[in-house]
Formats: C-alpha cells, sequence, structure tokens
C-alpha cells in the first residue's frame, strides 16, 4: 500500500456525495499538488486500507462532475479523473493534478502547497514567496539576452553534449538527438536563440556576465583566531555552474587534507573533508539558488568547520527542520542536467548521502541554517568519534544495511542513546509510524537495543557489541605515542603560528588533556623546535624555523 507524500493522496468518496460533500476542501488539495509537483489523489479507498471496497462501483457522471466542480472551484489547476477497479473488482477514482505552469489558488483567492503529506496554507510573505519561486516563465527559459545559439562557447557546447552522451543515466534515442535537437531537448535553446539557461552552462565569459545572476564564488580561509590568511575567487564568469564544481574542489588545498586514526596496526586516513560532502554542498548551491537575485556564493573555511553560504533562502516548503526530507526543485531544467551528469543523486537523496557520510566518518551532520536573504550549511572536520567508524564498517560489511539504518545507527552510536521522540526529532520525521522504516533490523541485528515502552521507549547502541568490538574506549588519540603527538602538533603550529596550547588542544586531539598537548609542547620547547612568548595564559608558541 502506497503510503501518503508529496506526490500521493488517499480521500474518501464521500468528499464528493451526498449533503455533506466538501468540494471546497477538495479543491485546496488540488491547489497543493499543483503548486508543487503534480501528483495523484485515489478516491474511494478509505484510510488504512490498500483496496477499496470489492462491491463498489463508480457512476460515471461523477468523472464530469469533478472535472466541472474543480475547473469552478479552482484557477490554474489542470485534473484528469478516471475510474480504476481494483483487484479485488471494487472500483475508485484516480485523479492526476498537473503541475500549475502558473501559481494555483482556489477560486476565492486562497494558496496552499504540499508539503511531504500534508496540504498547508500559505499566507503574509509566503504567498509573495510562492509568486517569486513559481514565476508564470521560469528564469531558465528566457531568452531576453537574444544570443543566436550559432555564438554559444563552441568547447564549452561540445564538451557539455559529449558528457550528456556518454552518461548512462541518458536514455539512449536521446543521445542520438544531434547536437541543435538535444540542445532543444535540455531548454538551452528556444527559437534558435540561447536561453537563459543556455548562457549559463555554454554562452562565453562575456554572455555569463550580461545575465547578471550568474554564480561567483568566494572561498575565504580563517586562521583560529577569525583573521583572514587565504582566499580563492572565481570572479570572471569564465567557468559555467557545471565546470565550477570540480574546479573549486581542486584548487583548495584544504580539501586535500585528513586525518590519522589509528586501526590496529596500520594507520588510516580520513579526509579533513569528505568529497561527497563537499561536491553535494556545491551542487546543492549551485542548483537550487534562484538565479533571480544577486549574491556570491562564499565557502568559509574555519579550523574546525566549512561553511557553505548562499544567496537566497530555502524553496517554500523547506526548511531546515524538514531538509532531509523535503525535496523542491527551484530551477528544474538545471536540476536534470546536473542528475544526468552524475553529479547529484535523484531528488531528495542529497542530505541522506551527506548525514550518511558524516557520521561514518563519526562526525556531527551537516546544519542548514537560514538566515534573512541567505542559507548557510556547516559541516563540521573535527572528528567527534572515531570508535563510531568501526562500528558503521563492520555492521555494514556484516549486515548490508540500508543508507536509514546506517544514519539512524551512527545518530545513536554518537550519543548516549534517545528516546524515541528525540530520534524522531533527529530524524525530522513528523509520525512516528515512519519510524520503524528508519531503526529498520537494527534491533533485529542486536545492533541496537531498547529500554522503556510507548512514550518512554529509548533507543540505544548495544553496549556488549561496543565492548566485543573493542571500542568502549573514549579514543585511538588518547593512546596516541608521544612522538606522533609532537608531529601533529608542529604540523598545527606551521598552519596557525602564534597559537595558544588551548588551541592546539583544539584542533590536533579534544579528546586530550590540556596538560597533556602543554607537556608535549615543553618537550618540543627543550628540543629547541618549538619556541614561545607570553607567559601563562598569555603564551603563545611558533616554529623555531619561523623565528
Amino acid at each position: 500500500m502506497d503510503s501518503e507524500d508529496d506526490h500521493f493522496d488517499r480521500k474518501s468518496l464521500r468528499m464528493i456525495q451526498g449533503e455533506r460533500a466538501d468540494w471546497k476542501g477538495l479543491a485546496a488539495n488540488c491547489v497543493c499538488f499543483a503548486n508543487a509537483f503534480g501528483g495523484r489523489i485515489e478516491m474511494g479507498i478509505e484510510d488504512g486500507h490498500a483496496l477499496p471496497p470489492a462491491e463498489q462501483q463508480i457512476d460515471r457522471v461523477l468523472l464530469t462532475q469533478l472535472r466541472r466542480r474543480i475547473g469552478e472551484l479552482t484557477v490554474n489547476v489542470q485534473i484528469a479523473p478516471r475510474i480504476v477497479t481494483a483487484d479485488n473488482g471494487g472500483q475508485y477514482i484516480e485523479v492526476l493534478i498537473q503541475r500549475a505552469s502558473d501559481v494555483a489558488s482556489t477560486a476565492d483567492g486562497r494558496y496552499f502547497l504540499r508539503i511531504g503529506d500534508t496540504c498547508r496554507p500559505l499566507v503574509g510573505s509566503e504567498v509573495l514567496r510562492l509568486l517569486d519561486d513559481r514565476p508564470a516563465q521560469p528564469w531558465e527559459t528566457l531568452v531576453t539576452l537574444g544570443i543566436p545559439a550559432a555564438r554559444a562557447d563552441a568547447d564549452k557546447r561540445k564538451h557539455l553534449l559529449g558528457q550528456l552522451r556518454a552518461s548512462d543515466r541518458v536514455k539512449p534515442d536521446v543521445k542520438e538527438k544531434n547536437d541543435t535537437e538535444l540542445m532543444m531537448h535540455y531548454g538551452l535553446v528556444r527559437d534558435g536563440v540561447l536561453t537563459h539557461l543556455g548562457v549559463l552552462l555554454v554562452g562565453t565569459a562575456e554572455e555569463r556576465a550580461q545575465l547578471g545572476t550568474a554564480p561567483i564564488v568566494q572561498a575565504i580561509k580563517y586562521d583560529a583566531h577569525g583573521e583572514k590568511v587565504n582566499k580563492w575567487t572565481w570572479d570572471n564568469y569564465l567557468l559555467s555552474p557545471v565546470e565550477l564544481v570540480d574546479t573549486i574542489w581542486n584548487a583548495i588545498p584544504d580539501f586535500r587534507e585528513s586525518h590519522e586514526i589509528a586501526d590496529g596496526l596500520y594507520r588510516e586516513q580520513i579526509p579533513a573533508y569528505d568529497q561527497r560532502v563537499v561536491r553535494e554542498l556545491l551542487v546543492n548551491a549551485l542548483v537550487h539558488r534562484p538565479y533571480t537575485q544577486r549574491g556570491d556564493l562564499y565557502l568559509n573555511l574555519h579550523p574546525d568547520r566549512l561553511e557553505v553560504v548562499n544567496p537566497g533562502r530555502l524553496p517554500l516548503g523547506v526548511t531546515p527542520q524538514n531538509i532531509l526530507h523535503a525535496s523542491r526543485r527551484r530551477n528544474e531544467r538545471l536540476a536534470t542536467i546536473f542528475h544526468d551528469l552524475k553529479l547529484m543523486e535523484r531528488e531528495g537523496t542529497g542530505y541522506d548521502l551527506m548525514y550518511d557520510v558524516q557520521l561514518s566518518q563519526g562526525r556531527q551532520v551537516p546544519k542548514p541554517r537560514e538566515g534573512i536573504d541567505s542559507v548557510t550549511v556547516t559541516v563540521q572536520r573535527r572528528i567527534i568519534k572515531p570508535e563510531v567508524i568501526e562500528l558503521l564498517t563492520s555492521a555494514d560489511a556484516r549486515f548490508q544495511l540500508t543508507r536509514r539504518e546506517r544514519i539512524t545507527l551512527g545518530l545513536l552510536a554518537m550519543s548516549e542513546g534517545m528516546t524515541a521522540r528525540q530520534l524522531q526529532t533527529a530524524l525530522e520525521l513528523q509520525d512516528g509510524e515512519v519510524l520503524k522504516t528508519w531503526t529498520g533490523r537494527l534491533v533485529d541485528f542486536r545492533l541496537l537495543k531498547t529500554k522503556g515502552r510507548t512514550a518512554g521507549l529509548r533507543y540505544f547502541v548495544d553496549p556488549s557489541l561496543l565492548h566485543s568490538m573493542g571500542l568502549e574506549q573514549r579514543t585511538t588519540l588518547a593512546r596516541i605515542e608521544p612522538h606522533r603527538l609532537e608531529a601533529l602538533i608542529l604540523e598545527d603550529l606551521g598552519r596557525y603560528p602564534g597559537s595558544a596550547s588551548s588551541e592546539v588542544n583544539r584542533r590536533v586531539a579534544p579528546e586530550l588533556k590540556l596538560h597533556v598537548i602543554r607537556g608535549a609542547l615543553e618537550r618540543l620547547t627543550a628540543k629547541d623546535q618549538v619556541r614561545y612568548e607570553g607567559e601563562r595564559r598569555w603564551r603563545r608558541y611558533w616554529i623555531v624555523s619561523e623565528k
């Protein structure tokens, strides 16, 4: 049985029959779907049932009545109702709602939007945001610059079309199109003229600059004191958004740094920032930004975190509290190209991927924050619990966990356990029943244990499992050899000269007591490898070679 979501709902036939028929309520639901992605309503299957009553037969007059009443009660809503016969012989009405090309509303001027399995009314500034997100003609399809398709950058066009034809996500019949047909298929050309999307992806630098909103990217590195120490900019419009992703990743050396943790007799290198996470953040920022709004994309590199700041707010219906599940395409054609080029996961799975990767590396999950006119996503660099890495790796190898199960196990392993309600909040779930699909088989596999019942139900990682895996000790850094700790401190001071011992402690090994770091600094000072200035709380350290 399908569950109700962004695209699907079930309604009783009583909604359109008898004295208590609720035509206005049905009209509001149709508006919800039309303003989102379009959708499907099954009428005649009651809640909790997968099939209609076996004896239920639908009068075709209802179809005509449906079309007429929804047409009278809505604006910019197109529906296609039909009678479907279920496996048990009973009939129900399937109502297909097309995604509106313009903003949809009820005839009395009310606006609604489908968010998850809920139809939500929009009020005040939300209506203005809907109008901005859903213009009569999308920004991508405009041809205001009037640039002939023949003036496209030949190298960019050849490279982009070659990548599309080489992708296994593109259907064979699409690959067979000639260059002009392929560009028309992806919305790069209209009537022989480059669309805004075409200029963005295959236009020249001068033409991209004329758009006014083509992305400018600034990456700024800060030291432990919040001072700028390095900067990279992409502000000459030479690169399209597709080209920017790999260029930015390859240009910033911090992305190739790594942490070393003990793994038995060996050392394992964990990247400071996983490439999959950084690329997903860049793709989200470039694909989902409002191209009707000016503003630079910022990558703020701090010693302990990366912040990606993008102009514009989240698409209407997406909030920091539901971003793990909600999905809204602001630039549909650009998103399609990124997907077909394998630069992004399928719709609605980007944050799942980042949660999975961060937790599998013992780090906190990404934290989005919405401002007045920008969105900031913060990714932590520091590995909080190295033991979680081995736990998830071993559990996945043994049981082939689903992504949802890995995320749930990671969240609970990073904590001391959570109540069902706390876990539901951490996973941004509104329905407690859905939580079962996230805990999955973890209890059956004895990876998780539960305590209590109903409202007091608590989930936690089985302590005996941690003990059997030898992961009960705090961290591998707590057992690090003195010479290795000194090498890490020298490496850190090379990057951040003039640091206090507490700052070195926070960056190198926050799991260790401060006196351990100070002892290592004293040994390095005695060896003339490190010098200091100041006394007590004002003492700062430098590598001797930097005198």
